[in-house]
């Protein structure tokens, strides 16, 4: 039975190792950095332009989890809303490379790294994507793998 939440979306079968998606870019501003580091990560160099200064990042600096989750609201509006996505599985080998500083842009490329069917439950295929996210130097800023589940639009067959 075709699922009609994920009809018309790419299917396990549909992605290839090797693809790579565009994330598109965002620019992070001052008031994006403060909001976020009140909420969630409130040190002073996410916080206060004077205390960032004296810091070691030398200015007001976006958390790594606001790189990571800016990151994720790219990837999930140039590739996940296209896919037959049911979320996450976790990732490894996050890495913040440098500070994202307000008025920097960023974007970059993710990777499908891996294509694999569950083995217990076929009906899902799990595909492993490699993040490259940089600033507008070129610089990287941030790099990690994400596992995502995604429907298989043939959930008997064998991949």
């Amino acid at each position: 039975m075709t699922n009609p939440v994920t009809a018309g979306r790419r299917h396990f079968e549909d992605l290839r190792v090797g693809e790579v998606i565009d994330l598109g870019h965002t620019t992070v501003s001052k008031e994006m950095i403060i909001t976020f580091a009140r909420e969630f990560d409130p040190f002073p160099f996410h916080l206060d332009e004077a205390a960032a200064k004296a810091s070691l990042l030398g200015g007001l600096a976006s958390s790594g989890w606001q790189t990571g989750a800016l990151s994720l609201r790219m990837l999930v509006d140039s590739f996940l809303n296209t896919v037959a996505s049911a979320g996450g599985l976790g990732f490894t080998d996050l890495k913040w490379k440098n500070p994202v500083m307000v008025g920097d842009t960023i974007g970059g490329t993710v990777t499908i790294a891996e294509l694999r069917r569950s083995g217990s439950h076929p009906q899902w295929g799990i595909v492993t994507l490699d993040f490259d996210v940089r600033n507008q130097r070129k610089q990287p800023v941030l790099t990690m793998r994400l596992a995502n589940l995604v429907e298989a639009s043939e959930p008997g067959v064998a991949a």
